[in-house]
């Protein structure tokens, strides 16, 4: 009947049935209430994802006439099966030395922590975050399906990277809207295309501190509203921050060569671009030096992607079995379970926290790189020497 049927599509003046933007969510709603779902040919694949669901494929109103009418009923719509892509992820192998940063970036795909990479230009920082992606896990059926149904809202062809997780690289002249979502009929932003993948914002000081300051909010709570006077909408946004930045305006303080002619005013204003607050909510800092200028240098075995990928998905499978989350995505209730330290251990934290000056929520993201650290290790107490690794990734000048 009418009644349990849903159609979606737009229609040309000939009664051709387009295809459409959205499929993916309206077919996951229309199996959640039971109901059968006619869409163009072209979405069919895309409706199909949502396992369950009787869709019905067309390409023509008369059709969808004839089969509602029981003249020419249709059969519902068989998916060939999507075949996946197998692209691989640029190699890590491909990173010339920077041992201490490929260190970082392993616990931050281990616990999905916030990263943040500081040194001057052509010291390989791109390339860094560039490689993240590979060493994540693969997405979940359910992840899947939430990242392809906020591709399928913004685009025609939401299956052209299915399944692989989103890494989104704006341009630092991004607008708010573009960055956080909105429009007079809002529309999902870079973190919202970022859910369950990386959002990388390179020269992170040239962005807009306004649109910066946005990002605190849901890097704490995973999602962000979008208000305007007739709509109230809330897109998720459970993303892993990436960012680089040069250490002054010109990027050579500290160079050897001496070639940086900024100023200590220059260069605190720049750094001044980034709030205490946001960086409080970037978990691993770390300086990112100029490495030698050897073109064929050799590589260490566990410098690749293959061998840092196991060990990432080993420490996040723990995580799941233990708490359902990654570390970095722990609450206080789960952080007061999981991250308990001995009463020697919590003293000395404390006492480094205050000499430090770290703030509350800093200390409490040390604590989950420091489970991190013991997730790594196959350990399931956090012991000091996790915890001092930890504090290295805190510099005082983030709270």
């Amino acid at each position: 009947t009418l009644d349990n049927v849903e159609c979606l599509g737009e229609l040309a003046l000939s009664g051709e049935v387009r295809p459409v933007k959205g499929v993916l969510p309206a077919a996951l709603a229309a199996r959640k209430v039971g109901r059968t779902l006619i869409v163009p040919r072209a979405n069919a694949e895309e409706a199909c994802l949502a396992s369950g669901l009787k869709v019905i494929a067309v390409d023509h109103l008369l059709q969808v006439v004839a089969h509602l009418n029981g003249h020419v009923p249709i059969e519902p719509f068989v998916s060939s099966g999507l075949m996946y892509l197998n692209k691989p992820y640029p190699d890590l192998s491909e990173v010339q030395g920077q041992l201490a940063a490929k260190r970082a970036l392993l616990i931050a795909a281990a616990g999905a922590h916030n990263l943040l990479l500081s040194g001057p230009p052509g010291t390989g920082k791109t390339l860094l975050a560039s490689r993240l992606p590979g060493l994540l896990p693969p997405l979940s059926e359910q992840e899947a399906l939430e990242v392809a149904a906020i591709q399928s809202v913004v685009s025609l062809a939401p299956l052209s990277h299915w399944p692989h997780r989103p890494f989104r690289q704006p341009h630092h002249s991004a607008s708010g809207p573009a960055l956080v979502g909105g429009g007079s009929k809002p529309q999902p932003g870079e973190i919202t295309l970022a859910h369950h993948g990386v959002l990388f914002l390179d020269e992170l000081p040239e962005f807009d501190r306004k649109v910066l300051e946005v990002l605190r909010e849901p890097l704490e709570s995973g999602h962000i509203v979008i208000s305007r006077a007739r709509d109230r909408v809330r897109f998720p946004a459970r993303f892993q921050l990436v960012a680089a930045m040069n250490p002054c305006p010109c990027g050579y303080v500290g160079e050897p060569s001496g070639r940086c002619r900024c100023t200590p005013e220059q260069i605190q204003r720049y750094r001044n671009k980034l709030s205490g607050p946001l960086l409080d909510r970037i978990d691993l800092h770390v300086t990112v030096a100029r490495e030698s200028t050897a073109l064929n240098p050799g590589i260490q075995s566990s410098d690749d992607t293959a061998s840092a990928s196991v060990l990432v998905a080993d420490a996040r499978d723990r995580q799941q079995r233990r708490q359902g989350c990654a570390n970095a995505f722990l609450d206080l209730p789960g952080l007061r379970q999981h991250c308990k330290l001995k009463k020697a251990d919590e003293g000395w934290l404390e006492s480094a926290c205050e000499r430090l000056t770290l703030s509350l929520r800093a200390a409490h993201r040390l604590l989950k790189v420091a489970r991190t650290l013991a997730d790594l290790e196959q350990v399931e107490a956090i012991a000091r020497h996790h915890l001092a690794e930890a504090l290295q990734y805190r510099p005082a000048s983030a709270s």
